[in-house]
């Protein structure tokens, strides 16, 4: 499905990228079957179409028609597979969305109806931009520090002149620009750990402490990190990035301790934040105990699990479920809209594409040669995996609910955004490394062997 070396023209990515056509044509159909769906049951309902109902699936097929020429123009040679997954996965989004009432007929122009082809063109822009090894440059030692203090500093502004809405911070707009930390973050952690791989993998003899010295700088920034995501309440984007640090760790130092000093931090931490955070204590109460406060803190757990519950295997059919009694449901709990609605079937389908994505995403990590591009590959998928995880994990009760938005799924811009960004990024590490200059052919002749 790739190929990373030799140089190629437009005509050959053309034809090197036909099972990617194949394939996005298919998730064009598919999506247009589950908009059929859509408009069928609004019809029986007595609801009119109007021809701007047409407009999001059109924007879709015209968008995914233009990565994917975007991409053969600029000869990208990366995986094909996740550029399938992530179709199929917004496009699904995009149906739940206008499901949800997200893109009004009379607001033809809604900033909600242009989010989904402005994340195509953010990762293809950032794929171009970044592939043929250009993204390497990115993580030099004076660049690290500028991604840190990038991090940290949108925080800051955001603490300081942002505006608190259901416990989070957001600026204008309810715009979260913390969302952005899931790269930004991950760069860093990147280039810090291939500067002092082998520092950090040094635990010397005796006693198994890290290399505390080397770790100082790490530590304290991210105490500050800590600090700033505590004020602002967002417990759930601190879990992520700090599982993307340990999966980093592990995979830049090939050492088990820090699996063993992570886990002793969070159960610390766990107990911090209980005892801290009065909304962290409410949400693991509703968690371990949801009929103690069933028309409070619990309500929303509860409606979810109706909801999915009463989907059974196949669902109840797109467009005629009630996910108007689960609050938010179409930002955190549009999974259980989707267990509903589509069942248990629809449930799987949507994590067999993600199970996709995050496989093609490793492995694309693990192939890559040198240790910045493997450690940049890892940070991003598992920030995608990790947020996944709680999402659906919180609505189907497996793990308290954190408030993390289901990935191109859920609604939410900045989340959107952020998304398509990393795997921008993910397919310009897949495209492999700038084509070197042709080998010069020797003049001197062999001689045969007798």
């Amino acid at each position: 499905m790739t190929r990373a070396s030799g140089p190629i023209g437009i005509a050959e990515t053309w034809d090197l990228r036909a099972p990617e056509r194949y394939l996005l044509g298919w998730c064009v159909l598919c999506i247009a079957l589950g908009f059929c769906m859509l408009w069928g049951s609004s019809h029986f309902s007595g609801d009119s179409i109007a021809w701007l109902d047409l407009l999001p699936l059109g924007l879709f097929a015209t968008s995914l028609m233009a990565l994917h020429l975007l991409l053969v123009v600029a000869r990208f040679r990366g995986d094909q597979l996740i550029v399938t997954a992530v179709a199929f996965l917004s496009g699904f989004g995009l149906l739940a969305q206008y499901r949800m009432g997200s893109f009004e007929a009379q607001d033809p122009i809604a900033l909600n109806l242009v989010l989904f082809p402005t994340g195509f063109l953010v990762m293809s822009v950032v794929c171009i931009i970044l592939m043929r090894g250009r993204y390497l440059a990115w993580g030099s030692v004076h660049l690290m520090w500028m991604w840190g203090g990038l991090s940290l500093g949108l925080l800051a502004l955001l603490l300081t002149f942002g505006q608190r809405f259901r416990g989070g911070v957001y600026a204008a707009g309810l715009v979260t620009p913390s969302e952005a930390l899931k790269v930004t973050i991950v760069l860093f952690l990147a280039a810090f750990i291939t500067h002092h791989a082998k520092a950090l993998g040094d635990w010397g003899k005796g006693l198994p402490f890290p290399p505390l010295r080397t770790l100082l700088p790490l530590v304290g920034f991210w105490l500050v990190l800590a600090a700033l995501l505590m004020v602002q309440r967002d417990l759930g984007l601190f879990i992520v990035l700090s599982v993307a640090l340990l999966m980093m760790l592990l995979a830049g130092t090939g050492h088990i301790g820090y699996l063993i000093y992570a886990t002793i931090t969070a159960l610390i931490l766990a107990v911090g934040v209980m005892w801290l955070l009065p909304h962290g204590e409410r949400r693991v109460d509703a968690w371990l105990s949801p009929f103690q406060d069933p028309t409070g803190s619990s309500w929303q757990i509860l409606q979810g699990l109706s909801g999915m519950y009463s989907g059974g295997l196949w669902g109840d059919g797109f467009g005629r479920g009630s996910p108007e009694y689960t609050p938010i449901a179409e930002s955190d709990f549009i999974y259980s809209v989707i267990g509903e609605e589509l069942g248990f079937v629809g449930c799987a389908i949507v994590i067999v594409f993600f199970l996709v994505l995050f496989g093609r995403g490793v492995s694309v990590a693990t192939r890559t040669r040198g240790t910045y591009g493997q450690l940049v590959g890892i940070g991003l998928i598992t920030v995608l995996a990790t947020q996944t995880f709680l999402n659906i994990g919180g609505v189907t009760k497996l793990v308290p609910m954190t408030g993390i938005p289901l990935p191109f799924i859920s609604h939410g811009g900045s989340s959107l955004i952020t998304g398509f960004a990393s795997l921008g990024w993910l397919l310009a590490i897949s495209d492999g490394q700038a084509d070197g200059p042709p080998r010069k052919q020797s003049s001197k002749k062999k001689t045969p062997a007798v």
